[in-house]
This record gives C-alpha cells, structure tokens and sequence, in this order.
C-alpha cells in the first residue's frame, strides 16, 4: 500500500516539505532556480516551490506549469499541486525521461500541448537541464518555428545540460534527424513519424557511448 502524504495535516505537511528540500535537493534549488526566459511567453526552469511558484505568477504571469517530472506521491509534487491550485495556474503533468528516446506518440502530444496550453507558461524537471531541455527544443521548432539545427541549442551547458554522459541520448536524438532526415527532405515530423525507431537509435547511441568511454579509460591508464 502506499504511503500517502496527507498535506492537509500538520505531521504531513512537515513531512512534504521535508521531501521537497531535502530528499529532493530543494534546498540547492532556493538561490538557483535555472531560470531562463525563452521566448515571450516561455521559460524553463528546475524543479519551484510553492514560494517560487507565487512568486512567478505574480512577476511573469505564469498560467501554466509543464511539469516534465509526471504525477508524483513525494512531498515536492504535492506542494507544486497545491500552490498552482491556490494561484489559479494549470499544472499539466507530461512526464519525460532524460535518459531514453521521447515516443512518436509524447512528440505528438508535445506538439498539441504547445498549440493549446495557457501562456505565459514554463516548464520544468527535477533541475532544468535535461527534460527541460529537449522540450524546449521541441517547442521552439513546434512553436517558434525554429529549425532543429536552431533550436538544439536548448540542449547545451548553459543550462546545465551536459552531451557526455547517458543524458547525451536526447542531443543524439535529433543529431540523427539531422543526419539522416533533413538530407532526405523530411520535415522533423515527418521524420518522427514514418522513419524514427526511437530503440533503435538508443541502442545506436549506447554502442557509441560506451565505444567513448572505453577510449577515454585506455588513455587514461597511458
């Protein structure tokens, strides 16, 4: 059985913002909230609290919080919960991963919520880095217009985003496209939808990123 939180007691509401700011790291989120402005009426950032979430509806105007984390029964999911519900934001809970391949089907949606949601909006994961990062690409192409080729730049170490490491799988994602749809004459959903192999290409990324790692251990021991 699950241990639910119950918010609306003392005990539990101790317990939630225990969960939020120290299990969840919120305390190294207080001064550091990643926060950029992307367009107009789009910004990303880490993971708020229910502080920073008043505090963006009264300075930015927010009206709708893509949580890129999905529905969560930890203290930090909860307090989001509740403080969207006090300040009369839409919390709309669309969960990425930021180690594996976005289905054609999350694309599409991606693509939906961002024709439909309340602006001015932001969205966020756990740090602002990864899932943040390729949804902002998806949004700048589906909403902005921008090219992918543009638009990857939502994947970089100015927002904490490092290629390297296993997070590395979304950057190949749409190095792939460029690679081997845009030369065909694809549009990115086109591509998305008659040629990806989201597996596939995983396992494509996996091969070449333990090939790295192996190479940068071999000359290291030299």
């Amino acid at each position: 059985m699950t241990d639910t939180i119950d918010i609306s007691t003392p005990a539990g509401r101790r317990r939630a913002r225990k969960e939020l700011v120290w299990e969840d790291h919120g305390f190294l989120r207080a001064r550091f909230r990643n926060l950029h402005q992307i367009s107009p009426e789009m910004w990303r950032a880490n993971q708020p609290s229910p502080e920073q979430i008043a505090r963006y509806k009264q300075e930015l105007g927010i009206r709708t919080i893509l949580n890129l984390r999905g529905v969560s029964t930890k203290g930090y999911y909860l307090l989001e919960k509740e403080a969207c519900e006090r300040h009369g934001i839409d919390l709309i809970d669309f969960k990425v991963y930021s180690r594996d391949t976005m289905t054609p089907e999350a694309i599409s949606e991606a693509k939906r919520l961002f024709e439909t949601i309340r602006y001015p909006a932001l969205m966020h994961c756990k740090s602002g880095a990864d899932r943040a990062g390729i949804m902002a690409v998806l949004y700048m192409h589906f909403r902005q217009g921008k090219p992918i080729r543009e638009a990857t730049e939502q994947l970089s170490f100015k927002y904490l985003h490092v290629e390297a490491g296993k997070t590395g799988v979304l950057d190949h994602f749409f190095k792939v496209y460029l690679r081997d749809g845009e030369p065909a004459g694809l549009s990115f959903m086109d591509w998305v939808q008659t040629a990806y192999d989201g597996p596939a290409l995983k396992q494509e990324f996996l091969r070449e990123w333990r090939g790295k790692l192996n190479l940068d251990r071999l000359l290291r021991r030299e």
